[in-house]
């Protein structure tokens, strides 16, 4: 069951950091960039002032865990001379199946996609819980997750790669089931939650209580549209600063019909503007 939103008000929040400087500013190429190449990124992200990126899979840009090792060089050299960082590669590796193997071959794609990370200079791996299993209850579905995870984490250490566990997932997206799922996995040093701004923030004692569960483990941050009212976006900003945050807040947004550099720019913008 998921904790309840008294045990989530009574973790004891680590005294936070003042803040320094801005939040930095990153993309997703799920979706708005999904068609763009490697190129077409870079001079994009570029021309919007936006520092990094994650590259999810099945993308335009084609950095997949298939790369041979002169494609990843030339994947790392194209960044490393450019002022965008390839900070995250984005899976979507998860570990709640009920057959045994399924799972095991997750764990063999991620150890992948970190090798990838790797090579091509990356500093993470994003990966996900997408549901719980049917046919168990819901702690033991929570700890095959966090006992996969902690497996995943091993390699991930070994490679010097930070492993993003993302907010997502039918039931897996409330808070205090990503919590329940790091203490399954034993909390390793390469594990990190991929904050991932959804409205579910807002249940389970809201968003500060939620926050406080895991904002020791908060590695990246996706964010939405900024302009959704339902989310309290200043509240969020406020709370990462707060926390000395150091990581990327990422705009994950929709395809966009019209220029995709000029809604990147209102992204930068905004996320500046809330932090006022």
């Amino acid at each position: 069951m998921p904790v309840v939103a008294s045990e989530a008000q009574r973790v004891a929040a680590e005294a936070p950091a003042p803040p320094t400087g801005h939040l930095k500013s990153g993309a997703v190429t799920y979706n708005i960039a999904k068609d763009w190449d490697l190129d077409t990124i870079i001079r994009n992200l570029s021309a919007a002032s936006i520092e990094a990126v994650e590259l999810r899979t099945t993308h335009a840009h084609g950095v997949e865990i298939t790369l041979p090792p002169a494609a990843r060089r030339e994947v790392r050299t194209k960044f490393e001379a450019s002022p965008v960082r390839l900070a995250s590669l984005g899976s979507t590796c998860e570990y709640h199946a009920v057959d045994p193997a399924v799972v095991a071959r997750q764990i063999e794609e991620t150890k992948a996609w970190l090798q990838l990370a790797r090579d091509v200079g990356a500093a993470s791996v994003k990966v996900r819980p997408n549901g719980l299993r049917p046919d168990v209850p819901p702690e033991r579905s929570l700890e095959q997750i966090g006992k996969a995870l902690a497996e995943c984490s091993r390699t991930a250490s070994d490679l010097g790669i930070r492993l993003q566990l993302e907010v997502h997932g039918p039931e897996t997206q409330r808070v205090p089931n990503i919590h329940r799922i790091l203490q399954h996995a034993g909390e390793p040093p390469a594990l990190f939650v991929c904050w991932n701004s959804n409205q579910t923030d807002l249940e389970d004692g809201g968003l500060e209580a939620n926050f406080r569960l895991v904002q020791h483990r908060i590695g990246q941050v996706h964010m939405r549209d900024l302009y959704i009212e339902e989310y309290p976006w200043r509240q969020l900003v406020g709370l990462l600063r707060g926390s000395g945050f150091d990581g990327y807040c990422y705009a994950e947004l929709g395809e966009s019909s019209c220029d995709g550099v000029r809604v990147l720019k209102y992204f930068r913008g905004m996320l500046r503007a809330l932090e006022g």
